[in-house]
Parts: C-alpha cells; sequence; structure tokens
C-alpha cells in the first residue's frame, strides 16, 4: 500500500502517549508537537489509528503542502488539488483554518478562499459545486498555517475520537474520555489494580478503565469520515474493525468502582455503563467521599474533583480541599491518588505533599494532575518532588 502521511490531535500533555498509540498500530516516522503527533503509514494505519487509539481526537491526512505569504498563494495550492477524486460533488463540506504566527490578517477570509478553491476545482471538472454544511458536514478540510506554509488536511476521523458513540447522559464541565484515559494511563493504572472514581459524575474513567480491562476498542461503536471517501477501503477496514472486535473479552465484574455524593450524578452514570453493556462491570454508589472507606487494600483514586466552573463558591472549595486531604490520610494508606484540577489553591490547602504535577489541558483550561502517594505516616511535611513539567503551546 502507498504511503501517507497524518497528523494526529490530542489533548495538551498527552503527546508522549498518543506517540505510543500511534506506533502500536503501524504509523512509522512519528514526531510529535505540541498537541498532536505527525506520522505515515497506509490505510490499514489509518483506519486502525481512528478505531484504536484512546488518545487521539482527530487522525488529519495530508493531502497539500506549500509555501504561501498571500491569500491567493492558498487559494491556488487548494485549487491545484484534485479534490473531486476524494469525495463527490454531492457531499456536504466545511473547511477548518488553524494558524501559528500566520502574517495573514484575516483567518476566516483565508477560509473563505479555500473553500472557493474546491468549489472552483469542482465546477472546472464536473460543473457543478459542492455545498456547504457548517453543521453536520459529510466532508471536514483542515488548514493548519505557519509563518510561511500552508497544510491542507482531509480529516478522516468525522466526529471527535472522544464521542466514542455509546455515552447518554453527561454532567456540567464533563471530562472528556481521551483525556481521562490519558490520565489513567499517567496514573500508571494496569487492568486489574483496584481503581476508585469518588467523584463519578458522568462515569467517564469508570467508562474508559473497564473498556481497557476488557480490550474494547473505543471506536467500535460508531462511524467514522473515511468511510464516506472515494478512496474508502471497505474490505480493509472490516477486516480492521473484524480483528479488534474478536479481541473483546466477555464483560465481567472489575475491581472497578465509582461513586458520587450526588444520585443523579451516579443514575447518569450507571445510564452511561449500561449503554455501553458495561453495567455489570463497573461497581457504583451513592456515597461521601470525605466518609466512605476504600474498597480495597492498596490501589489507584482518580478524581475530577469540583473547582472553578464547577463550585462557585471559594469558601465552599476552601473548606472541601482540607477535608479532602484528612480523609485521604485517615483511610487511603497505601493507595495512590491523582485529581486534576484547575485550582491553584487545591495544593495549597490539601495539606499534602504532591509527588508529581503534569500540566494537562482540559479543552482550553490548563490544569495540573497531582499526584499523592498515600504511605503512612509520610505525607505531611514530605520533601515536594520533581514537577513534571511537560512543554505545552496555549492554543496549539
Amino acid at each position: 500500500m502507498a504511503t501517507n502521511h497524518y497528523f494526529a490531535t490530542c489533548p495538551r500533555g498527552l503527546e508522549a502517549l498518543l506517540a505510543e498509540d500511534l506506533a502500536a498500530v503501524g504509523g512509522t516516522d512519528v514526531r510529535t508537537v505540541p498537541g498532536g503527533a505527525h506520522f505515515s503509514g497506509d490505510w490499514r494505519a489509518c483506519y486502525a489509528a481512528n478505531l484504536e487509539t484512546r488518545i487521539a481526537t482527530r487522525i488529519l491526512w495530508r493531502v497539500g503542502h506549500g509555501a504561501y505569504r498571500t491569500e491567493d498563494d492558498i487559494y491556488n495550492l487548494a485549487r491545484g488539488l484534485s479534490w473531486q477524486k476524494w469525495f463527490d460533488v454531492g457531499q456536504t463540506m466545511r473547511v477548518y483554518i488553524t494558524a501559528i504566527k500566520s502574517p495573514l490578517k484575516s483567518l476566516e477570509f483565508a477560509t473563505l478562499r479555500i473553500k472557493d478553491a474546491v468549489c472552483d476545482r469542482f465546477r472546472d471538472e464536473t460543473g457543478s459545486r459542492p455545498s456547504i454544511d457548517t453543521a453536520r458536514p459529510d466532508v471536514r478540510i483542515h488548514a493548519f498555517l505557519t509563518a510561511t506554509d500552508a497544510t491542507l488536511y482531509l480529516d478522516t476521523s468525522g466526529d471527535p475520537l472522544y464521542r466514542r458513540g455509546f455515552k447518554r447522559a453527561s454532567v456540567e464541565a464533563p471530562l472528556k474520555e481521551n483525556l481521562a484515559a490519558g490520565i489513567l494511563r499517567l496514573a500508571g493504572w494496569q487492568p486489574g489494580i483496584p481503581l476508585l472514581d469518588p467523584m463519578c459524575g458522568s462515569g467517564t474513567f469508570l467508562l474508559e478503565a473497564a473498556q481497557m480491562a476488557l480490550d474494547i476498542a473505543p471506536g467500535l461503536s460508531r462511524g467514522f469520515a473515511f468511510e464516506k471517501l472515494k478512496n474508502y477501503q471497505n474490505g480493509l477496514w472490516h477486516r480492521v474493525k473484524g480483528e479488534a472486535d474478536s479481541r473483546r473479552k466477555p464483560v465481567e465484574p472489575l475491581s472497578i468502582y465509582g461513586s458520587d455524593l450526588y444520585g443523579d450524578e451516579v443514575a447518569r452514570a450507571r445510564q452511561n455503563l449500561a449503554a455501553a453493556g458495561l453495567e455489570q462491570a463497573v461497581t457504583l454508589k451513592q456515597a461521601d467521599f470525605l466518609e466512605i472507606s476504600p474498597p480495597a487494600e492498596a490501589g489507584i483514586v482518580v478524581a475530577n474533583p469540583p473547582y472553578g466552573v464547577r463550585i462557585q463558591s471559594r469558601v465552599g472549595m476552601d473548606q472541601f480541599y482540607p477535608k479532602l486531604g484528612d480523609a485521604l490520610k485517615k483511610r487511603f494508606s497505601g493507595w495512590n491518588c491523582h485529581f486534576i484540577s484547575a485550582d491553584a489553591d487545591l495544593p495549597k490547602l490539601i495539606g499534602l505533599k504532591a509527588s508529581r504535577r503534569t500540566p494537562l489541558y482540559n479543552g482550553d483550561l490548563e490544569c495540573r494532575l497531582y499526584e499523592y502517594r498515600m504511605v503512612s505516616g509520610q505525607n505531611r511535611g514530605a520533601p515536594d518532588a520533581s514537577e513534571t513539567m511537560v512543554p505545552v503551546r496555549p492554543g496549539g
């Protein structure tokens, strides 16, 4: 098969994990940059990357690249590509653009010029032009501009890959599924290790962990944009999907536990687990984390605690964090606890020393993943371990 060039996007801070995923599905020449990774591969690698990676947000296929100085240069680059070979004039399309240090005054105008170029090329070749759909386009064209170069991509994913295809209920300030999967890996969680999310909300951590434990590829329950392209290889896709489906393990009770203070959140988590066919794999209950006992002698806690956009009361947060630290010290000896938060007051008020602080982004919200190793009698006043500072580019 011919080798193509791709760019996979991901939450900032998870680029190294994304590179591992891409190499595992046959990607070659993997090179990370802030917010994603370039890689090469055939169509099997593209299909498998969409299906298998838990970290990527999109897999973009590079179809054009060139230097530019003006919008006309970008128009000429786009018009020179054989779009009619990749999708049909009857399909709808939309153009997206991002830029770093571009000299252009208006990215909106550049977006329009790319759209015009694609439509003009179709008119030249077919006598007709595709329609635009800004809500649910069949085909998404992505342009990335640097100070000197323009790169054009066709999106092979469609809906973002963190949309696994089965989640039904959500809560305010949700955690994206690919970020949750990355946090589980950064926390060192492996199937078989007891896992507790004591503030489970809609159950994102629980869903990701159960899929990982049962070897369920994250894309098995959804469709992809590459299925709408003219060069789609139906037989190859069904072989790739069939190989993944054959690895699925039967659903059984796992050492994965979730709880939440509020019953409606627990109900949402249960609804989402049921929609994924995983309700029997996870133990759920309504409980206050400040009062519960751990479900095992040792394990890993992961949580997205209330902060900022989820709790409006500063006083409420200032009172909660010390109680959280006390609960960990009293009852969770032997557990490694990981909290993602955008609130800089959490590490100040929790009364524990973080063994690691990893910068991550929840959407555009800059966060830290704080790790607390709960060893009896060794937390208060312990020397602060080095902070894992992953260079990330805001807006990248």
